[in-house]
């Protein structure tokens, strides 16, 4: 255990280095976290696919709990219960256009984790960062509870719980509680907790900031371990996921059509149902509800009594319960749709769910189809400050403010891109495969999945650690 000890205050004194300016002591956010003994419980695991490529170099670290999919290097880090997710890395050969300039990769992009802690985070590459189109670079970076890093490269970087980094190259930053930022790249910045910003240079800016009072009772920080109602609503169901990490491949009690893929890692109780092409990815938790064709759970979603009507997504982190979603409704990163059995939340087809929105039903809820929805919503009579129809929302320009949010630019841009963001994930995801190889997505391309289970030192000086391993493709032999 002295070993692990002396990881984690390398990693302390690696991020506060580049955190001097904003000035931000990582340190009592991340010794003491958890019980020594929770490093060497549990075991790491491995995906291995004949679509995905496989390399996996791990080194000086703790790996516990955590999921890995792809070309992974981990150095020097600690990763508790995180899920890795290479299955968008580019290939080398391939063409990334970077505005207008036309770049063929030398090698294949790997994930590259050094000198970081990351708590329960979901890492997921398609990497936007067109200086290192060969690395997705996650370093000198501690992130904590649920938060997602996306499509971006981190360094030197804090994230508080729930927080998204998304699309967005990030130096330096601290990232606060419950926010969402995808504005390109940022540095030496300090993120207010409970800011949702996406910013486009030169087409829009979308500002959204959440009422000190009411995220307090969702997620705070209070003598640096996260509190609030999004940590209840998890840790109440975390003995869920005991058993399914109980055995190397547990056992899936659900019909699972052609074309759909449900994680053995994923929870499912009561009495669900999956459609065609529909994705529920591991530590994923569905309860009593329908999946319609084409619709998908993400890693950390939470779906309990709802339907979805087909081509539905549901965004890392994000929480419906007793909701109905019309077809391709879309509820962002970490979203709490909080409906009950008397005060149902109706989505209508079509409509965006901005990430990090809280809507905690008081009364039976209905969103027309087509709107698009931020913020703080209990009442319908709060969606007038809190929605707008997605045609409205285009046909803005210049200037406009309702409420807490206020956008800037060009409408029909900002609505488009939200649109093609969601086809692409449909896509990528398998929701129109339709039997061809050219249509097939993650839904059809985790259909045989073999896991590897990786075990840490159970005792001693290096408790807690990992051996040093290297696991390598496989080369064709001539024997």
């Amino acid at each position: 255990m002295k070993q692990l000890e002396r990881l984690i205050d390398h990693i302390v004194n690696r991020v506060n280095i580049n955190l001097r300016e904003p000035l931000v002591d990582v340190g009592p956010y991340i010794k003491g976290l958890m019980p020594e003994d929770s490093f060497a419980l549990y075991y790491a695991f491995y995906a291995l696919t004949y679509n995905h490529p496989l390399m996996f170099h791990f080194r000086h670290s703790s790996i516990g709990g955590t999921y890995f999919l792809g070309k992974c290097k981990v150095n020097h880090s600690v990763l508790y219960k995180s899920d890795i997710r290479g299955d968008e890395l580019k290939r080398k050969g391939c063409i990334v256009d970077c505005k207008g300039q036309k770049v063929k990769l030398r090698d294949d992009e790997v994930i590259k984790i050094r000198d970081s802690f990351l708590m329960k985070t979901l890492v997921h590459n398609n990497s936007h960062d067109p200086e290192n189109l060969e690395a997705f670079k996650i370093s000198n970076t501690v992130s904590l509870h649920y938060t997602n890093i996306h499509g971006t490269s981190v360094e030197g970087c804090f994230l508080e719980p729930f927080a998204s980094v998304d699309l967005s190259i990030c130096h330096d930053c601290a990232v606060g509680a419950y926010s969402y930022v995808q504005a390109g790249e940022l540095s030496h910045k300090r993120i207010r907790a409970g800011r949702v910003w996406v910013k486009a240079d030169g087409a829009y800016e979308f500002n959204y900031q959440y009422p000190e009072e009411i995220l307090n009772k969702y997620i705070r920080m209070e003598n640096s371990r996260p509190k609030g109602i999004l940590m209840d609503f998890f840790n109440d169901r975390k003995e869920d996921f005991v058993p399914i990490y109980s055995s190397v491949r547990p056992e899936l009690l659900l019909n699972v059509p052609e074309g759909a893929s449900v994680s053995p890692y994923a929870v499912i109780k009561g009495d669900c149902t999956v459609d065609r092409n529909v994705l529920i990815a591991q530590r994923a938790y569905i309860e009593n509800s329908d999946l319609g064709p084409g619709a998908n759970a993400q890693e950390n979603c939470y779906i309990i009594n709802s339907v979805y009507e087909g081509n539905d997504v549901t965004a890392h982190g994000g929480k419906v319960i007793y909701c109905y979603l019309g077809k391709q409704a879309f509820v962002g990163f970490n979203s709490f749709l909080n409906g009950k059995e008397d005060c149902k939340i109706e989505i209508g087809a079509g409509s965006i769910i901005m990430p990090h929105t809280i809507i905690d039903a008081e009364e039976p809820l209905k969103i027309p189809d087509n709107s698009l929805v931020w913020g703080y919503i209990s009442k319908q009579e709060d969606l007038e400050m809190h929605s707008i129809p997605l045609s409205d929302f285009a046909s803005l320009k210049g200037q406009f403010r309702l409420g807490n949010m206020t956008f800037e630019g060009i409408g029909a841009k900002f609505v488009d891109g939200f649109r093609h963001r969601i086809e692409h994930i449909l896509e990528a995801n398998g929701a129109f495969w339709d039997g061809s190889d050219e249509t097939a997505g993650h839904a059809q391309q985790t259909q045989d999945i073999s896991f590897n289970i990786l075990q840490p030192y159970p005792e001693g000086e290096l408790q807690g650690l990992y051996p040093e391993l290297s696991i390598d493709p496989l080369e064709p032999s001539d024997l």
